[in-house]
Order: C-alpha cells, then sequence, then structure tokens
C-alpha cells in the first residue's frame, strides 16, 4: 500500500502525516509512507486545496486535517 500526503509544508500538512504515520502504526500496516511538496505533483492529482491524502493513488481526502480515527476508518 502506498500513501501519499500532498502539501507544501504547512502545519496541517505536517499533522496529517503524523495522523497517517500513528494510524498505520495503531492498525499494523506495512505501507510507503510519501511526503510530496511540489505543487506541480499536487496539481497532478486534481488537487486544489491541501493537505490532501492518496491512497494507492486515489484521492480520498483534500482541504482537510484527519483524525487518527477517520484515518483509520479509509484504511480499514
Amino acid at each position: 500500500m502506498t500513501i501519499k500526503v500532498l502539501g507544501t509544508g504547512c502545519k496541517k500538512c505536517k499533522e496529517l502525516e503524523q495522523n497517517v504515520r500513528e494510524a498505520i502504526a495503531q492498525l499494523g500496516i506495512n505501507a510507503d509512507v510519501q511526503k510530496v511538496e511540489e505543487i506541480p505533483q499536487i496539481m497532478r492529482y486534481g488537487v486544489m486545496s491541501t493537505p490532501a491524502l492518496v491512497i494507492d493513488e486515489k484521492v480520498v481526502s483534500a482541504g482537510k486535517l484527519l483524525s487518527v480515527e477517520e484515518i483509520k476508518a479509509l484504511l480499514a
């Protein structure tokens, strides 16, 4: 599983990455977590507001800081 956190490095983007790492740790999932900060790469996903979360190349959230529990629900 590949999980990408899209964001330019703002506070919410960093918090989303931390929440993703916490969620996969709690679920015991082996996932490759990547941080995408380059605007051209973010735009390729059609995302206009960050932070955004991409799971296996599918955008599942944009413009919202998801909680650990919300992320766990998306991964389950």
